[in-house]
């Protein structure tokens, strides 16, 4: 980047820095966005392929989750990048519908190119997307379906379509219960709404086994084994008692020395440890607590007595799991043992150490209505048990999601014909060359069911018309693709159906990131940037002002 003063140029960048301007910068940044929405197309939907990701040091993940996928892309370009944050977005928001997200985000920048292409400012067509953005949103309200939180055999339906692209469907039917059972124990009600955090659902894997053995516990799983040989593996009506605190001799908190001149001292010394940590354990017992979980250390001595007590021990609890115990049994997270009583305990019909894939683990389970929940997810190998993992996480997702709105729409492309249909209508009315950005993101948002029919080997233009002649007709709200038959028709009846907010969060992802791309115009270096990357234009580090390409 240079300037002409007086005959003489002045070097305002490095010399050999590229900088794209006006076009150039949009088209290079919409083409970045585009190959990571082509990249993960055709792992849209039920009938979607997988992709097998693998890293430099050669470990392999296999997977159709479009957040997975960009997560585990070495991806470099910034506006490739602003893609990947589409997905991660949708992914905290709702937990699914990442790639409906990409997709349509790459979509409405393939519709904006066209537009500029034909000398409509960045601007307007920005402007016309916001309009037809919050449009969408409205024509989905109008069309969502309300869904009670005890409705189980819907919520089920909605579990099962977000574990159908999976690759869990064979065995979705049982999964799908556990999820809906699961999000139903942890719902609370909080200023007359309802919410369900994912946080008091544990999800722990492990392989061997098949997926038909995953189970839900009624209380929480620890990856803890008991710490002592002499206790107990098993403890019926369990008490248990939750501390945070070491059961062992505290170092003193100044640097004091002691003195000892003779073996009685020491002996005595000992012996006075020895007695505080016998106390400990009275303390314990004496409140009738049989199940000790302790998030920090278990001293030797005190695993001896509490072995000798027939109580059964676990430490190292990590917080998270500390929180979860106290909300599933019922008791109080203790900090000081003196100040321990008996209502501060928690309560179970069982804890016990199991064997599971060649690991113990310990099952506190049969808690009297417990606010958080396990869910052990079994699977034939590490691949499979991973990808049953992400099904499982994606339906309670979508089953917290239906549940807090309490609003849901059909599936198979069926709300993006009618968002689409009633911005074509919209766009009539809102004049002017926004008009052509509202139509262009009318037939942006029809990639969704273009490409559900593409990854089912079905003529996506037959499946396109046969959608918008039938939502044309009266009545034909809920017609949307079912892709194991190959036929348009109801698909609310046929149980296809996802959460609104799914539908809403994907819209305004998309229609956000692509206006934020269109308004890009100047591609300059950054100070900040390692000067060693920077090759001469056209080379190496050319890709992006001194950025490598993607």
């Amino acid at each position: 980047m240079a300037a002409q003063m007086g005959g003489q140029p002045v070097l305002i960048l490095p010399e050999r820095v590229q900088r794209y301007l006006g076009r150039d910068a949009q088209r290079m940044n919409i083409m970045a966005a585009r190959v990571i929405a082509q990249a993960v197309r055709t792992t849209l939907g039920p009938r979607g392929m997988d992709k097998m990701l693998v890293d430099s040091l050669g470990d392999v993940t296999i997977t159709n989750d479009g957040v997975t996928i960009l997560d585990e892309m070495d991806v470099e370009h910034p506006a490739a990048k602003m893609m990947v944050e589409i997905a991660k977005v949708q992914e905290d928001e709702v937990g699914d519908g990442t790639t409906t997200a990409v997709v349509l985000a790459g979509e409405l920048l393939k519709r904006a190119e066209e537009l500029l292409d034909q000398d409509i400012h960045a601007t307007v067509i920005a402007t016309g997307y916001r309009l037809a953005a919050t449009k969408a949103q409205e024509i989905l309200d109008n069309i969502a379906i309300s869904v009670s939180k005890d409705d189980d055999k819907t919520l089920k339906q909605i579990a099962l379509t977000a574990m159908s692209s999976k690759g869990s469907e064979m065995r979705g039917e049982k999964l799908a219960e556990l999820c809906v059972k699961a999000v139903g124990q942890i719902v609370e009600e909080s200023d007359g709404k309802l919410e369900a955090d994912l946080d008091n659902i544990k999800v722990e894997k492990k392989s061997g086994g098949s997926s038909a053995d995953s189970q839900l516990v009624q209380g929480l799983i620890l990856d803890k084994e008991v710490v002592h040989p002499g206790m107990p593996r098993r403890v019926e009506k369990a008490k248990i008692a939750l501390l945070n605190l070491a059961l062992e001799v505290k170092e003193t908190e100044t640097d004091a020395k002691i003195n000892i001149t003779d073996p009685e001292q020491l002996r005595s010394f000992l012996e006075e440890e020895r007695h505080m940590l016998q106390e400990m354990v009275e303390q314990v017992r004496k409140a009738g607590v049989n199940v000790v979980l302790c998030q920090k250390g278990i001293d030797d001595i005190v695993q001896h007595y509490l072995a000798k007590a027939g109580i059964l021990a676990a430490r190292r609890v990590k917080e998270s799991d500390m929180e979860k115990l106290a909300r599933a049994t019922g008791g109080k997270i203790v900090t000081n043992i003196k100040d321990f009583m008996t209502k501060d305990l928690g309560s179970a019909a069982l804890v016990e150490e199991r064997k599971i894939a060649g690991e113990e683990m310990i099952f506190i389970e049969g808690c009297k209505d417990p606010k958080a929940v396990s869910l052990l997810v079994r699977g034939g190998t590490e691949h499979v048990v991973d990808e049953v993992e992400r099904a499982v996480h994606d339906a309670v997702s979508v089953v917290s999601a239906a549940v807090e709105d309490g609003k849901i729409v059909a599936g198979g492309g069926n709300p993006e014909i009618d968002v689409a249909k009633g911005l074509r209508e919209y766009a009539d009315t809102v004049g002017g060359r926004e008009a052509l950005a509202v139509d262009a993101f009318a037939d942006a948002i029809e990639i969704i069911p273009r490409t559900l029919a593409e990854n089912a080997g079905l003529d996506p233009i037959d499946i396109l018309v046969q959608l918008r002649a039938a939502h044309e007709k009266n009545g034909g709200r809920d017609i949307g693709i079912d892709v194991v038959s190959g036929k348009v028709t109801n698909t609310l009846k046929l149980g296809i159906v996802e959460p609104l907010r799914v539908k809403t969060q994907a819209i305004k992802s998309a229609s956000e990131v692509a206006e934020m791309i269109l308004r890009i115009d100047d591609v300059i270096a950054a100070g900040k940037l390692d000067k060693g990357e920077m090759g001469p234009p056209g080379g190496p580090g050319a890709g992006m002002g001194g950025m490598p390409p993607m």
